[in-house]
């Protein structure tokens, strides 16, 4: 979690903008597709956040960018753009999925496993999990990772499930070896 005041306000006035809204999932979806469209191309950070253009021109563009997207979305990254915060918006995204995902009970959680999970394993993990960490369901994010030989490792917050193959002949070869 980013320890920007500035993008928990932010995050915390969308949330409340969303919530009053019934937009929730919406906008969550839109800043992630944000985060996504700036990771692929940094460069539009870098033009939004450029003295070369006007700030009128860095909304307009905003606006034609995300078309698709909710308003609410479109004016807090133009309210960004106007107070020249906006590379505020990774840790705005990471406060106001945060801030969702305890509106709703919900909780993000990444698998690793040696190859993709099925819905159903999916579902299963969800429910058998989140009544660890006290949540009704988790998002999960898969990750492949093959050096895991077999089963699972899930992270959960500052939670570390490991049933791995790899992990438990470490810790047979701790209890052996001493």
């Amino acid at each position: 979690m980013s320890n920007s005041t500035v993008a928990k306000r932010y995050a915390l006035a969308l949330f409340e903008l969303a919530q009053e809204k019934n937009l929730l999932a919406e906008v969550g979806a839109d800043l992630k597709e944000l985060t996504k469209v700036l990771e692929s191309s940094p460069e539009l950070l870098t033009l939004l956040g450029a003295p070369k253009f006007s700030i009128e021109r860095k909304k307009q563009m905003v606006a034609e960018i995300f078309a698709g997207s909710t308003a609410e979305f479109i004016h807090t990254i133009q309210l960004l753009v106007e107070k020249k915060r906006i590379n505020e918006v990774k840790n705005l995204t990471e406060a106001y999925v945060d801030l969702a995902a305890k509106a709703q009970g919900t909780a993000e959680a990444t698998v690793y496993s040696t190859r993709a999970l099925s819905a159903e394993e999916s579902e299963s993990i969800s429910a058998a999990f989140a009544k660890r960490v006290g949540k009704q369901s988790l998002t999960i994010t898969n990750e492949i990772d093959p050096s895991l030989i077999g089963g699972i490792r899930i992270q959960i917050g500052n939670h570390i499930y490991d049933s791995s193959v790899v992990s438990k002949l470490e810790r047979l070869k701790r209890e052996l070896i001493g």
